[in-house]
């Protein structure tokens, strides 16, 4: 495999404090997860109170009942589009409980509900577990769209990281099991190549993945997921969203990613798949931007990647103009 290069010179300046609070990536194993999990869920908690407090629904899920974080802005309204939001965490950790700031932010910024799935972790529940529940996130939020205020035909489906590539699993779910249709699938620097980082990454690239989430968390995170499981069969675009031999008919994409992400290069090729595919895709690249870069919100790309994401939300989900 290629050498890594020392890529910290590349790196915008404006983010470097997102370093400087999470410091160097640490090597994952199992017996460190529980600590990397409470350390992950106290950053989180550092962003302080969501600017929209959530009404916490509990649905039904393929192993019992899951919870699902609902943001609404105007209980009561009805007609809204929505988006299903699914947390990243490199499958292996994070919460809806912990990472709010995210979707309530959304909700807040273009005024519709948007629901956050807590959806099951690897190792404990490998692979199809974690992509049934927010598969079932969404069943829930187009069969109660009605008593949610929502329209069942304007729905998105967000995520970012792990959570972007569980976003893409669902819309490849959704269409092969001809469930609810998606208007949008928004993919934040999406986690969708098991092989990225391992023996078989189709990926040569010495400036990518150095900070925050590495080829080792990469490989780590995967295998977690994979269980035991073979990918060879007609799931495995589920389980891994590259590995689908099929792209066409899937909802309209949006994909942000940074030039210094591990998850660079696989994005950039699942963007032309899409296309090749003949589904709309709005692509766009941050100069200088590591995995997660847009925590540091007031850095100038991190303002541009959210106009660039929020706009297209509007444009995808036909929201009136905001005044």
């Amino acid at each position: 495999m290629t050498e890594q290069r020392d890529t910290i010179h590349l790196v915008d300046p404006e983010t470097l404090p997102l370093l400087d609070a999470l410091g160097r990536a640490v090597p994952f194993t199992r017996e460190l997860l529980p600590a990397i999990r409470s350390a992950s869920e106290a950053n989180y908690a550092a962003l302080g109170t969501p600017p929209i407090a959530p009404e916490i629904r509990r649905i039904p899920g393929p192993a019992g009942e899951l919870e699902v974080y609902w943001y609404d802005s105007e209980p009561g309204a009805q007609g809204r589009p929505a988006l299903l939001h699914i947390h990243g965490g490199g499958m292996i950790m994070g919460s809806a409980k912990a990472m709010m700031a995210g979707p309530s932010g959304m909700a807040r910024a273009l005024g519709i509900p948007v629901a956050s799935v807590d959806y099951r972790l690897a190792p404990e529940t490998p692979f199809p577990g974690p992509q049934e529940d927010c598969f079932a996130a969404l069943e829930w939020l187009a069969g109660q769209s009605d008593a949610l205020g929502v329209d069942a035909a304007r729905l998105g489906v967000i995520g970012e990281s792990a959570g972007g590539g569980l976003a893409a699993a669902v819309a490849q779910m959704t269409r092969d099991l001809a469930g609810p249709p998606l208007a949008a699938q928004i993919l934040v620097y999406p986690m969708i190549d098991h092989r990225t980082g391992g023996e078989d990454c189709r990926w040569r690239n010495r400036t990518t993945g150095e900070f925050i989430w590495t080829r080792q968390s990469n490989r780590f995170g995967w295998e977690a997921l994979r269980g035991d499981y073979a990918a060879d069969d007609h799931r495995k675009g589920w389980f891994s969203p590259s590995l689908a031999e099929d792209l066409s008919g899937l909802a309209p994409a949006w994909i942000g990613t940074g030039s210094l992400d591990l998850f660079f290069d696989e994005d950039l090729d699942y963007a032309r798949r899409l296309v090749d595919a003949g589904v709309p895709v709005e692509l766009h690249s941050y100069p200088g931007a590591i995995h997660a870069f847009n925590v540091i919100a007031e850095a100038r790309i991190a303002k541009a990647f959210s106009r660039d994401m929020l706009g297209a939300i509007a444009a995808m989900l036909k929201l009136p103009e905001r005044g």
